[in-house]
């Protein structure tokens, strides 16, 4: 059912956790230019709980369609039920033109887009990229927001995520955590590829030295971190391995309880800074020149090499120098004292 007189909007979202958190940018800026609009998301069901912690965001759709999945006839189920919604505006974040099908299937009036698999049609306000008028990920998703493709002025809004109090303290019960001594947590994983990964064996050197100074420390992670987390457990012992423990709305919640966090590039990454948790973020293959760790408290740890970065998925060279050279001293040295 449409509601009248209301200004509704939907935001296609990624099936990447990082970018759906980076496009918390965009929902502030939408809503902030627009202080009546109801913003609702569409994402898949990895990352739709995101949007549930983002206080501008009124309803979640769940696509539930695989990564690179065409689903055509669960895109046309959603897209019924979202016609009947009342959409003015769609914000499409991917690049696919599977991504567009929706809005389009939807008939929703205004339907928003970087050009991306040659969307012409489905997006009726396509915009052409020039990669070096924006630089960050946050800037291509903001400057959707302006019909001549304009910044707002710098400093950015940083993506903020909301915490869920009674979670929390249901999940600390449920896993015998305790908020003392300070806590450090370590996120190992990155779902984009071997290339993001720092090695285990230089995280249980780091959680050994953070051990060794009196700190708790945590492994965050997905089931598929699972393995790299026990080879860390191993070789720290004393470390609390909650990989594969908690959904993604739970791993919000303990985040937020870190005292600070070391994480690969990757969605727990940018769910810790959204958290303002002091963060240190480590780049292999990507770059931080494209999708950096954003906020006041947020640290890089890299080293420079000629062959990076190569945002390959695997090491083209087969060597992984770009993580191994660099050492749990290097990311030591760029914690909090």
């Amino acid at each position: 059912m449409a509601y009248a007189g209301v200004n509704k909007t939907l935001l296609v979202a990624s099936a990447w956790v990082g970018d759906m958190v980076m496009s918390h940018t965009l929902v502030q800026r939408l809503a902030q230019a627009q202080p009546q609009v109801q913003i609702d998301v569409l994402a898949p069901a990895a990352t739709a709980p995101l949007a549930q912690r983002m206080a501008e965001v009124k309803h979640t759709h769940v696509l539930h369609v695989g990564h690179g999945e065409l689903g055509l006839t669960r895109r046309w189920r959603i897209a019924r039920q979202i016609r009947s919604a009342g959409y003015r505006a769609a914000y499409v974040l991917p690049n696919t033109w599977k991504s567009a099908l929706v809005p389009w299937l939807a008939g929703i009036p205004q339907r928003s887009g970087w050009l991306g698999e040659m969307r012409y049609g489905l997006l009726n306000d396509y915009r052409r990229l020039e990669a070096g008028n924006y630089p960050l990920m946050i800037e291509r998703f903001m400057a959707l927001a302006d019909p001549a493709g304009n910044l707002p002025p710098p400093p950015y809004p940083d993506p903020r995520l909301e915490v869920d109090a009674d979670n929390l303290s249901k999940l600390c019960g449920q896993l015998g955590l305790s908020t003392t001594p300070r806590i450090t947590a370590l996120c190992p994983g990155a779902e984009f590829g071997a290339a993001k990964k720092w090695p285990a064996r230089h995280y249980a050197a780091l959680a050994q030295r953070l051990l060794d100074g009196g700190d708790q420390v945590w492994l965050l992670g997905s089931p598929n971190d699972k393995d790299d987390c026990a080879r860390i457990a191993e070789l720290a012992p004393g470390v609390v391995d909650l990989a594969g423990r908690t959904s993604l709305l739970d791993a919000i919640d303990l985040l937020s309880l870190a005292d600070q966090a070391v994480c690969n590039d990757s969605g727990l990454m940018h769910i810790a800074c959204a958290l303002q948790v002091p963060t240190v973020g480590i780049f292999g293959s990507t770059s931080p020149a494209f999708t950096p760790p954003l906020g006041p408290l947020a640290r890089v740890a890299e080293i420079e090499l000629d062959c990076r970065p190569c945002f390959q998925r695997e090491c083209p060279l087969g060597h992984l120098n770009c993580l191994h050279q660099l050492t749990p001293d290097d990311v030591a040295g760029r914690l909090q004292p």
